[in-house]
């Protein structure tokens, strides 16, 4: 029943219609466990980003979440193309480049009542997607018989503006107003005035007039009358523009879009720190992994940052930019600065339950659909993270020790000092000395650490820990930020503020050992309980203390060992929860699955103890993952099966790919392998006994950055020594061999 008219914000006014959501939106369940037989292709630039099936349509009723996307709402949720009624077969697609997506598909036999008109793979139909300021869309029809064929190419379009969350599950009785499609000769419009009171368009434009233009059902069908000579190509062109509010129309014709997306990731390539192996499946997930990270770069108010992964996460997260910036510093300092300026621009300042901020607070997640906007959800933003402000911090302390940069450190002062406040007023509930955490939000989320879902903090008999709960790796995170913060200070003459730093670590490292060291079973406790009982319950969190330095010497050989029992390690990597616990399961989320970035920074650490065997075995596990995942590309995580001889790791049912600190990982591994740590305030860098697995022999570093200097060394394996030369050195950089 149509409700009052929907006006735009340029003053045009539409029919409104649905007070509640239209039938696509409907037909849509919440992502959960999906046959993985469906692949997804996933295309994304800017802040826009489309998930469809390998054929390129988007189906509403999959329960996979497909649609394109822009600031946290759908604004195409259903695209379905069809040959004469009938659905494309499917010959092969890819969206190995992340803004471009190719889909080749031919013809079944197409008939008119008893009569066959078109015989199967008669027709080839290509298409071609891309995404610069809006969804592009090229769809070529070639005929290969010798005969004439006539085709109707139609294609369906459905934008129910679903937010972000209500994809993912989030129900509500009510929702906004949607407008009565607007059909024009080349041009189909969507629109809708959400509970916010922002008004959100979809704009399809089409190269050429469709032979006719129908609604039906709140969707809109476009048809093509194609008749093709033998050999004869049809082009026909499309462009989908999401639309907030008065936000500007792009004109940008295909080509020119396509170049300068291509030209974007060249001058990025350019930018990094260039490397080599002898090993090219090795050489592909390095290069996977920049180009899915310029993929994911997303732009702010306040400049670009890293977001977190697709199709779920394209947002700003505290934890996942800081952590992906912290794996990539030897190959682009660049992206920890943005991450870095954005992070403080954002920085909590005041106390506000609903969104868990607090002043000097690094936000949680970000977000700008509806549900936001109408208070249905806290992330506006949210900043239910424990670690986002320890990790801005040691971020910041790292990216000191690789650019030398004091200017920059001095420009982020004031986000020093309120990180630091927090820390000791906030973060410190009851004043132990360790930083927990406790939700207040009715919203918020009740875990606030990496491992943020209901039950991933439990005892070991799969009782949950009661708050407010110290965390085992956020002790880790804050010892190393109050180290690396204080060669700030001192580099800023403040040497009373730097000894003060180093002290409260020192501090906070015995207390830490004391505390979370369980004798019985010679690992560390994963938390402690509000309590302050331990949680027991053998999990990877502990394992980034070897990262942070925090772990006692006395306490390390224990851990690394107990990191790789077979409980723990499934060959595959380092299981999130080891199988002796109650709560285990592999195919869950935190309680059993496997994380590569989780991996990393244990891998990382254990080399920093001279673990170095653990290291290369981590390593190698992750890459033999990599080898078998589409395009080389290790995705968010995976589940925790044990690895037997031929099967293949199990992917985990709706895992982000590519993700932020996914794509970073073989970076902080090779750095870890070879040893590579930066000292720019003195001009030096470091290596600390490189060691290169057996699938790797060389390893050529070019244009790596340390300081104002430039520097390229290769690495070459003989044997089980790993030696180094330089090759080239632009500036006063001295490399120097360190125990």
């Amino acid at each position: 029943m149509a409700t009052s008219n929907l006006t735009s914000p340029e003053g045009e006014v539409f029919e409104a219609t649905f007070q509640t959501a239209p039938h696509v939106f409907g037909a849509t369940r919440a992502p959960g466990a999906m046959d993985q037989s469906h692949r997804l292709l996933a295309t994304k630039e800017g802040e826009i980003f489309c998930y469809s099936d390998a054929t390129g349509n988007m189906v509403p009723a999959s329960g996979m979440g497909m649609g394109l996307y822009y600031r946290d709402t759908r604004f195409l949720s259903g695209l379905v193309l069809t040959l004469s009624d009938e659905a494309p077969v499917l010959l092969s697609s890819s969206a190995e480049r992340a803004y471009m997506s190719y889909m080749d598909t031919t013809n079944s036999d197409i008939w008119d009542g008893a009569h066959l008109v078109v015989a199967q793979q008669t027709l080839s139909l290509r298409r071609i997607r891309a995404i610069h300021g809006r969804m592009y869309e090229r769809v070529r029809v070639k005929n290969y018989s010798d005969t004439c064929v006539r085709v109707r190419v139609q294609m369906s379009f459905a934008a129910d503006f679903a937010d972000i969350f209500e994809v993912r599950g989030l129900r509500r009785k009510r929702r906004g107003a949607f407008a009565v499609p607007r059909l024009e000769p080349t041009l189909v419009r969507f629109a809708y005035r959400g509970e916010d009171e922002v008004y959100r368009e979809t704009r399809i434009n089409f190269d050429d007039p469709p032979d006719a233009m129908e609604e039906i059902d709140s969707w809109v069908r476009v048809t093509y009358e194609v008749a093709l000579e033998p050999g004869q190509t049809r082009m026909l062109g499309l462009a989908v523009q999401p639309r907030v509010g008065q936000d500007p129309l792009s004109h940008k014709p295909f080509d020119v879009a396509v170049h300068e997306l291509r030209r974007s990731y060249e001058d990025w390539e350019r930018s990094c720190t260039d490397l080599y192996t002898d090993n090219e499946l090795f050489n592909t997930m390095l290069h996977r992994g920049l180009r899915d990270l310029r993929a994911l770069e997303t732009t702010t108010p306040h400049g670009p940052v890293l977001a977190a992964g697709i199709p779920w996460y394209v947002a700003v997260f505290g934890r996942d930019s800081l952590l992906a910036s912290h794996q990539i510093l030897a190959v682009n300092p660049d992206c920890a600065k943005d991450t870095l300026r954005v992070l403080a621009a954002y920085q909590g300042r005041q106390l506000d339950p609903w969104r868990d901020e607090e002043p000097g607070k690094i936000l949680h997640e970000i977000r700008l659909g509806e549900l936001a906007g109408a208070f249905y959800v806290p992330h506006s933003p949210y900043f239910g993270s424990v670690d986002s402000t320890p990790l801005f911090l040691m971020l910041l302390g790292t990216l000191y020790k690789w650019t030398g940069d004091l200017d920059f450190c001095r420009e982020m002062l004031p986000a020093v000092e309120g990180c630091l406040s927090w820390i000791r007023d906030y973060g410190d509930m009851d004043g132990d000395g360790f930083v927990e955490y406790l939700r207040r939000s009715p919203r918020g989320l009740a875990n606030q650490g990496w491992k943020d879902s209901g039950t991933a903090i439990c005892h070991p008999d799969g009782t949950p820990a009661r708050g407010p709960i110290a965390l085992a790796e956020v002790q880790g995170y804050v010892y190393m930020a109050k180290f690396r913060i204080a060669d700030i200070f001192d580099a800023l003459g403040d040497q009373a503020r730097a000894g003060s730093l180093r002290a409260e670590a020192e501090r906070l490292k015995k207390d830490f050992n004391e505390a979370f060291w369980n004798p019985e079973e010679g690992y560390f406790a994963m938390a402690l309980d509000g309590d302050k009982r331990q949680v027991t319950t053998v999990a990877s969190n502990p394992g980034h203390g070897f990262y942070c330095d925090i772990i006692a010497p006395e306490h390390a050989e224990l851990t690394a060992r107990r990191l790789l029992q077979p409980d723990m390690f499934s060959g595959w990597g380092v299981r999130t929860m080891a199988k002796s616990a109650a709560a285990y399961n592999p195919m869950s989320y935190h309680n059993g699955s496997v994380w590569p970035h989780d991996n990393a920074i244990i891998a990382a650490g254990l080399k920093r103890y001279g673990f170095h065997k653990a290291t290369n075995r981590i390593a190698t596990a992750l890459f033999d993952t990599a080898r078998l995942f589409e395009y080389q590309r290790l995705p968010e995580l995976f589940c925790g099966f044990t690895r037997r001889s031929p099967n293949r790791p199990v992917a985990y049912p709706v895992a982000c790919s590519p993700q932020a600190w996914a794509a970073g990982t073989p970076f902080l591994l090779l750095q870890a392998m070879l040893g590579l740590s930066a000292r720019a305030p003195e001009n030096l860098l470091t290596v600390n006994k490189p060691v290169l697995p057996s699938w790797l022999n060389t390893v050529e570093v070019r244009n790596l950055r340390v300081g104002r200097s430039r520097i390229s060394l290769v690495f070459r394996r003989e044997g089980e020594i790993t030696g180094f030369s330089l090759m080239e050195k632009e500036g006063d950089v001295r490399v120097v061999m360190e125990e």
